[in-house]
């Protein structure tokens, strides 16, 4: 059906022309049948204005209206007076066009002004039959007026309903463009915030490390300031690609999105492995060989990310990092799991995402700050139904979960699972 109506531009202004040379047409033919040249041109006149109120655009559709209408209702007052009547009809073409002004105008225009245009097309529709023979009043009038104002009072609902559904559209509109914004600031927050956290933890250790008396050797600093470079580097990539989304947003670039595949996690992993703890990556084969939707994929990579991102702002000692994804049971809706622990003693009590414990033993209870980090993770994992929680585990650490249920099975051969480790 979609492509029935998915007429060129060209197709669709040869179409307008033909239409509106048919409805010409139309309303010379009621003109002549008055057997008056000046009347015949009256007619025209008023049976052309109407319809081009309702196709002219809306800044044009007042003061069109308004001619038409006060057009048709001298029209009629002329033919009263004169003995040039037509004897077959009354204005068939402009008595429709009547109606479709008072559809339009109660659509588009605010309540005062529809009022006074859809009265103005309400007075013209009551009279107009008075341009047909004296003759013809008894018998007609006492039928057609209030058929006039019946279809009237259809075209003021079906013009409030109309409004009523622009309205709604705006809404949805304003909402779509709402979440898409809150979308793109889960981007930034989770792309760029993750490269620009990996740069201060550098700069921190720098500062650290001359403060306590300790400066690095000319090759460390080398090697920090690269480590530097690149973080830089791989934000301003980020910062690109959120920049192409925004400037194509139906492009394929925002189809799939920045968040990449499963298979990027291997490398993320690496990355944040050779500036910060020894991470360890144990990843399911059968979501590895692919297949997983995009939306899923991309919420799992994002959980990721930001685990690691909160390991490098809060838990400075950890020493070991485990990022485990899986796939849980073979039932006809699997879920894919998600879990990055570290064992940081040393978590900030602050900070805009979740705390680790401090002081504390590994066991004892924090209550969770969320934060803009977490809060995100969460809006993005209801979006395909799933699930993130964080918090302190016994004899375990920090952890950070998701669980991302699948719309189907995955129908990927094996059952094994691999593992990677990757050392500071």
């Amino acid at each position: 059906m979609n492509q029935f109506f998915d007429v060129p531009a060209g197709g669709r202004r040869i179409a307008a022309v033909c239409a509106a040379a048919l409805l010409l047409a139309a309303v010379v033919t009621e003109g002549a049948d008055t057997g008056s040249v000046p009347m015949a041109v009256a007619w025209t006149v008023s049976g052309a204005l109407l319809p081009a109120a309702v196709a002219v655009r809306r800044s044009r559709f007042d003061a069109v209206a308004a001619a038409g209408v006060l057009a048709s209702c001298l029209v009629t007052l002329v033919s009263t007076q004169v003995a040039a009547r037509p004897e077959t009809t009354f204005g068939l073409v402009e008595t429709c066009a009547l109606l479709l002004v008072v559809v339009r105008a109660t659509r588009l225009r605010p309540p005062s002004r529809a009022t006074a245009l859809a009265g103005g097309a309400l007075v013209a529709l009551t009279v107009i039959v008075l341009r047909l023979p004296p003759a013809e009043y008894k018998r007609l009038v006492p039928f057609a007026v209030p058929a006039f104002w019946f279809a009237a009072a259809l075209a003021t609902v079906l013009g409030l309903y109309l409004r009523l559904l622009d309205r709604y559209r705006a809404q949805q509109h304003e909402a779509g463009l709402q979440a898409q914004r809150l979308d793109y600031a889960r981007e930034l927050h989770d792309f760029v915030g993750h490269h620009v956290t990996a740069i201060i933890a550098q700069t921190k250790a720098v500062r650290y490390a001359t403060a306590a008396g300790r400066p690095p050797s000319p090759q460390e600093l080398d090697g920090m300031l690269a480590a530097v470079e690149e973080a830089g580097s791989q934000a301003m990539q980020s910062m690109r690609s959120m920049v192409a989304v925004l400037r194509s947003p139906g492009g394929p670039a925002a189809a799939a999105g920045p968040g990449g595949e499963l298979a990027d996690l291997r490398t993320l992993t690496e990355r944040f492995s050779a500036t910060g703890p020894a991470t360890t990556l144990t990843l399911d084969p059968r979501l590895s060989a692919g297949g997983l939707p995009p939306g899923v994929a991309t919420t799992v990579q994002q959980v990721v990310r930001e685990a690691l991102t909160n390991v490098r702002k809060h838990a400075r000692r950890a020493t070991t990092v485990t990022v485990d994804v899986r796939l849980d049971g073979d039932t006809a809706r699997p879920a894919v799991l998600v879990a990055v622990t570290d064992d940081g003693p040393d978590a900030a009590a602050h900070g805009d995402d979740p705390p680790h414990p401090t002081d504390r033993p590994a066991a004892a209870p924090r209550e969770p700050r969320s934060g803009y980090g977490l809060a995100g993770l969460s809006e993005r994992a209801a979006m395909v139904g799933g699930t993130v929680t964080a918090g302190a585990r016994a004899d375990v650490g920090w952890v950070v979960e998701a669980r991302v249920p699948l719309p189907g099975p995955l129908p990927l051969p094996g059952d094994d699972r691999t593992t990677a480790t990757l050392d500071a």
